[in-house]
C-alpha cells in the first residue's frame, strides 16, 4: 500500500478592523458613491441636454459655449409669444 500524501496547510487570511477602522472604510465608501453619483448626473445633463447654438448669437457666445441656458430662455419666450398672437 502507498503511503498517503501529506497535505500543506492552507495558509488563511484574516483581517481585523476595529470599530474605527470600519467607519473610515464606510465613509471613504461613502465619498466615493457620492463623487460617482455627481459624475454621472453632471455627464446625464450634458448628454440630455446639449449645447444650444443660435445663428444670431453674439459670436463670443456662440463660440465659447456659455450662456447657452440663456439662449435657450430667450427661444422659448419668443416661441411662447408666437403662439399668444
Amino acid at each position: 500500500m502507498a503511503p498517503r500524501k501529506r497535505k500543506k496547510p492552507v495558509k488563511k487570511v484574516k483581517f481585523q478592523l476595529t470599530r474605527s477602522g470600519i467607519a473610515g472604510i464606510g465613509v471613504v465608501c461613502f465619498c466615493i458613491f457620492l463623487w460617482m453619483f455627481l459624475i454621472g448626473v453632471w455627464a446625464g445633463q450634458s448628454l440630455l441636454y446639449p449645447p444650444v447654438i443660435a445663428d444670431n448669437a453674439p459670436i463670443d457666445i456662440r463660440d465659447s459655449g456659455k450662456g447657452t441656458q440663456v439662449l435657450e430662455v430667450i427661444r422659448l419666450e419668443a416661441h411662447q409669444k408666437k403662439i399668444k398672437k
